[in-house]
């Protein structure tokens, strides 16, 4: 069988990647797991939409400066998460982002039960790893920090086989202008339009930040629709839910969590003045998940400002008032196995999904 070897990720998964002629894809493991990338996704058994009623327990996706790699952890309780891969990264960026790193995962679940995973094409130290010449893709004069104009785009239906795709923003729609920035994707079903929305923060050339949004393909490939803006308000990091037959969104201007309402989910948002995180230092990329059986939401929020950088977490019922819950491993909140996670996001996931991840990846979570 003649085979086209793509890549290997990272020594610690040690997982090889093979192609048939034919286009299919298996995987050659040394005796420990990781994701296989194919060019097509098989319908699934988890091909449905699911219920808060189906589901028993929390996956989290994170990425951390070290590595500019991406990770999943999983939890019963939404308490206490173990990272599926003793710590080690489960998405390469050197693998799957033009700029040899990705950042800012966000995973969501679509009306079809499949995973949907956005990341940002970028690797702040592109320079140091050799993997260009300058600090900078583009001089910063011009475009701003971190300039980049790649999103990533990956699906699943069982956390192991994803489809992939580096979608630049510029090329598609060069109408938007000369970008200095891609950031941040994120992803929510629009059930109006039937169809998954993309959001994300676009600045052109090096002027303010603002947050867009545009309608992806099924297969989750390509934006499909030319980015509008769905926010009047300059800001990054938006993150979209839905509660209460309104939608919140929670966004970053100055380094501080905002939130804002709207009744629909794309335009007409509502922001209150007021800093919405208990932190003093500087922070970002929120996201809400809900607790299961309960009307409590968590807002969990990256505060790089903290020396060593953590996550912290806030509940609320109502979206007025707000819990401090502290941060991981200082509060109720716990790691297992891992440290210093960044731009993190959380979705559900049903007991059978857990058994199977236990399982492919040989990790000891609590399934009781």
């Amino acid at each position: 069988m003649k085979y086209i070897f793509i890549f290997t990720l990272f020594t610690a998964a040690g997982l090889l990647i093979a192609e048939k002629s034919n286009g299919q894809t298996e995987q050659q493991t040394s005796g420990t797991p990781g994701i296989v990338i194919v060019p097509d996704l098989e319908k699934s058994v988890n091909d449905r939409s699911f219920e808060e009623k189906d589901m028993a327990g929390y996956l989290l996706v994170y990425f951390k400066d070290q590595t500019q790699s991406a990770y999943l952890a999983v939890s019963r309780d939404g308490y206490t998460f173990t990272d599926i891969n003793g710590g080690h990264p489960v998405f390469d960026g050197t693998l799957l982002a033009e700029q040899k790193g990705v950042r800012d995962p966000h995973i969501a679940r679509g009306p079809d039960g499949a995973f949907y995973l956005a990341m940002t094409d970028l690797h702040i130290f592109g320079q140091r790893a050799g993997h260009r010449t300058t600090q900078w893709e583009r001089p910063q004069e011009q475009y701003g920090w971190g300039n980049n104009r790649a999103i990533v785009l990956m699906k699943s239906y069982d956390l192991i086989h994803w489809t992939h795709s580096d979608f630049r923003v510029d090329k598609a729609f060069p109408e938007l202008g000369d970008i200095g920035c891609s950031w941040a994707p994120q992803t929510i079903y629009d059930e109006a339009e039937g169809r998954m929305m993309v959001y994300f923060t676009i600045r052109v050339g090096n002027g303010d930040c603002h947050m867009y949004y545009s309608y992806t393909d099924d297969a989750f490939t390509k934006l499909e629709t030319r980015p509008e803006r769905l926010f009047d308000g300059a800001g990054i990091d938006g993150d979209i839910s839905r509660a209460g037959g309104k939608y919140h969104l929670f966004y970053v201007s100055d380094a501080k969590i905002f939130h804002a309402v709207s009744d629909s989910i794309n335009q007409g948002y509502k922001s209150e003045p007021r800093r919405i995180d208990p932190e003093k230092v500087s922070t970002e990329a929120p996201n809400v998940f809900k607790r299961l059986g309960t009307d409590t939401r968590v807002l969990m929020y990256d505060v790089y400002g903290a020396r060593p950088n953590n996550m912290g977490f806030s509940e609320t019922t109502d979206f007025v008032s707000y819990k401090d819950l502290g941060h991981f491993n200082e509060g109720v909140m716990k790691t297992t196995n891992f440290t210093g996670p960044k731009h993190g996001a959380v979705i559900h996931l049903t007991l059978d999904e857990l058994k199977a991840i236990a399982e492919y990846w040989k990790v000891d979570i609590n399934l009781d």
